[in-house]
């Protein structure tokens, strides 16, 4: 196997026969008779001499080995005793000498051979220590006057055989000694690799089973199987009997071609006790022989439930929005897809695609925060749902859109329009938030298949640009009209090119004169915003900042205009010019909770007193939380900052809200004189808005003032200060200053 290292097995001959038996073997084959026995007694005591001085020689030879020595030093610190072991070999020298050879000898042989493997000492040492008794005792047959000449080779010869039987004897010692160590330790470290396995396997959640083929007989079954096989000896398929019915036939197929030689995988149900289903896998792994036949089939199974449900949720957040549970864009896409396909293989069918904006719904999401518009589009789908049929899809596409597929109509509108009455309807009653109604309504725009488009994108595009046009003309809903495509995509393109305008540079601000009617001074100026588009030219804020609320470019315009104006401020004060400059915030930015940062933000930027700011709001934008909308105004008069209402007149605030309002001016609708000279009725409207005005203590500013006449009636009226073009057109940082030049409005400071 690649990857794997080889591992070197040494096999040892372990002989089972006693010391005597092998004694006997090596007596036959060494042609050891008793002749040699009795030449050796009889010169035993020449042989003996100088047998202390070999037991020396023998002790030095122990010690010039490094190994040896190291092994005999190991003996001795754990009690053993090298004096013995010389005196062993002493008493062998004298046995082999004697030419008497006994089972005990034999035996005792065997025994040294062992203990020189037991310590450590190498058997190439005992080969040695033998070469060195052959030397001794060579040198001592030939030396001795003692030995008869015709005695000596005979003598010598009988020596030589009793070496080489008592090396054998001593090498075998060595080796049965090495063979059991080693057969010890492979048992143990088996049996400890054994315990491990079967630890492993009784611990692991995955299953395994070894089926022998000839004879269909479990091998082997894991632990984790067991309680799978009510009866071991019948369980070729662990678990078959509580497969689910529609499952188990996948399972035996897979079983039998496993058979046939190929490994197979199946995913299948089983049932447990109390009803509970969980899922499985499967696999079955042949193993063949070598004549190519099926030999054993190798089970494995593990519990893939969790593994199942997570990737069921995984596709489901794929295809679905994960706060309301409805379909999202994709799957809405694919369904849409599906839908256009069946139409036009049905010939007859038509399809209504409905695409839903909700207003006012970001407001109240900056407002209330995001907890609280998720449980809104949350309460929204629930209502959308019960009006749709089942074979409708309601998808929501993101942030406040949803969308509508009614597919199989055969007459569009009149389905269209019916359908859009029923989600209309939806909105009629509040939502709740923490005990309080709020009240949101949706703009709806409808395209249909095949008379506004053939594909998804089209029809998608063309429900967008209807739906654009209903929030725009303020319609229950729109179907797509060709001819109002050039508008709706007008706002399209205002909505791509917000998004680039500030760093783009394409925002400039305009400044229009307020003047003091008494000091016949100029008192203020209002800033005013303007975007110089490069395709169509100057835009007029009333076009686009409706389409920076809707898709989130409000809050940087804002900023943007709070700190150019107050920096313009500066650069007045610092020529000498006491001008504060109002500016108008749109509804979703004075209800937005960072408003107050925002406006310190600028003013500490622009390093002037918050009595050089005035914030304008509108009587409406006041209206759409009033409570909230209180403490935003009481917030900013204790930081010094001047509020006005203005376009006062034309909503529809509490004459005893507006009592306790901390607001500075009433800024009277430019609506009001118009026609002044001319409709009477809209003269008593300005009176009492004048009158109104300074009875709560407010200054009231009249706007869009463009006649004599007007002014004269606003000075007569007692009105304290006005705008318009009779006084000024707006103009640009540089044209107010010339204006001022040359004009009597304006005196310097102090």
């Amino acid at each position: 196997m690649p990857g794997t290292p080889k591992t070197n097995v040494i096999t040892l001959p372990v002989s089972e026969k006693s010391g005597h038996a092998l004694s006997m073997d090596l007596n036959y084959f060494l042609r050891i008779d008793d002749q040699d026995a009795q030449l050796l007694a009889r010169y035993s005591e020449v042989l003996t001499q100088g047998a202390a001085d070999f037991a020396a020689a023998y002790y030095d030879y122990l010690f010039a080995s490094p190994a040896t020595a190291k092994a005999l030093y190991r003996y001795e610190r754990e009690g053993g005793d090298i004096g013995t072991l010389v005196r062993k070999q002493c008493h062998h020298l004298l046995t082999l000498l004697s030419g008497q050879s006994t089972a005990n000898s034999a035996a005792e042989l065997l025994s040294i051979g062992a203990g020189h493997h037991s310590h450590g000492i190498e058997s190439a040492c005992v080969l040695g220590a033998f070469r060195l008794y052959h030397a001794h005792l060579s040198k001592l047959i030939a030396s001795t006057p003692d030995i008869a000449a015709v005695d000596r080779l005979a003598l010598e010869e009988a020596v030589d055989k009793r070496l080489f039987r008592d090396m054998g004897l001593t090498i075998e010692g060595y080796w049965r000694e090495a063979s059991r160590s080693h057969l010890s330790s492979n048992a143990a470290a088996t049996h400890n690799e054994t315990q491990a396995a079967a630890h492993l396997l009784a611990n692991i959640p995955q299953m395994f089973w070894s089926v022998d083929i000839p004879t269909m007989r479990l091998l082997y079954l894991s632990p984790t199987t067991r309680h799978l096989c009510p009866d071991i000896q019948d369980c070729l398929i662990p678990g078959l009997d509580r497969t689910v019915a529609e499952d188990r036939e996948l399972v035996q197929s897979a079983w039998e071609r496993s058979l046939a030689g190929e490994p197979t995988t199946v995913e299948c149900r089983m049932q447990f006790p109390g009803g509970q289903s969980r899922w499985f896998r499967r696999q079955f792994f042949p193993y063949t022989n070598g004549k190519g036949k099926v030999a054993r089939v190798d089970g494995f199974m593990e519990d893939i439930t969790d593994v199942r449900h997570t990737l069921e949720r995984l596709e489901l957040l794929g295809t679905s929005d994960p706060l309301t549970g409805l379909a999202n864009r994709t799957l809405f896409y694919d369904r849409l897809t599906q839908a256009i396909a069946a139409a036009r293989r049905n010939g007859k069918e038509q399809l209504v695609l409905m695409l839903l904006d909700l207003n006012h719904f970001k407001m109240i999401n900056d407002t209330l925060g995001h907890a609280a518009g998720d449980r809104l589009l949350r309460q929204v789908a629930q209502r959308l749902q019960k009006v749709l049929r089942d074979s409708d899809t309601l998808a929501r596409l993101g942030g406040d859109e949803f969308a509508v597929l009614l597919p199989g109509i055969t007459d569009a509108d009149q389905a269209g329009a019916m359908v859009a009455g029923k989600v209309k309807e939806c909105f009629v009653e509040p939502f709740l938030h923490n005990g309080e109604e709020l009240y949101l309504d949706a703009a709806i725009g409808m395209s249909i298949y095949p008379d506004h488009g053939e594909d998804a994108d089209s029809l998608l595009s063309r429900a967008d640009i209807a739906m654009y046009g209903a929030k725009r003309k303020d319609f229950t809903f729109s179907f797509y009209d060709p001819g109002s495509d050039v508008s709706a995509a007008e706002q399209l393109q205002i909505a791509a090119g917000l998004r680039h305008a500030l760093e783009r540079g394409e925002f400039s601000l305009v400044y229009q004169p307020k003047i003091d009617m008494q000091r016949r001074r100029i008192c203020g100026v209002e800033a005013l915003l303007r975007w110089q588009h490069p395709l169509r030219g100057l835009i007029l804020p009333e076009r686009f900042i409706p389409v920076a609320e809707q898709i989130g470019q409000i809050g940087a315009i804002t900023d943007w205009v709070l700190l150019t104006a107050l920096m313009q401020c500066k650069q007045w004060r610092n020529a000498g010019l006491d001008l504060p400059v109002a500016v108008n915030v749109s509804a979703s930015s004075f209800q937005n909770p960072r408003l107050l940062d925002r406006v310190r933000w600028a003013l500490r930027e622009a390093q002037v007193p918050p009595e050089c700011l005035e914030i304008e709001i509108t009587e409406n934008t006041l209206m759409i939380d009033l409570e909230r909308g209180v403490e935003i105004l009481h917030s900013l008069s204790r930081l010094g900052v001047a509020v006005a209402i203005d376009d006062f007149g034309t909503g529809y605030s509490s004459l005893s809200y507006l009592r306790q309002l901390p607001i500075h001016t009433l800024k009277i609708d430019k609506s009001f004189l118009i026609d002044v000279a001319n409709v009477g009725n809209d003269n008593v409207i300005v009176r009492s808005i004048i009158d109104l005005g300074h009875n709560l203590g407010y200054k009231v500013i009249a706007e869009g003032v463009e006649t004599s006449y007007a002014w004269e009636l606003l000075e007569g009226l007692g009105c304290d200060a006005v705008q318009g073009y009779h006084i000024s057109h707006p103009l640009t940082h540089e044209g107010l200053g010339l204006w001022l030049a040359d004009s009597p409005w304006h005196e310097r400071l102090n």
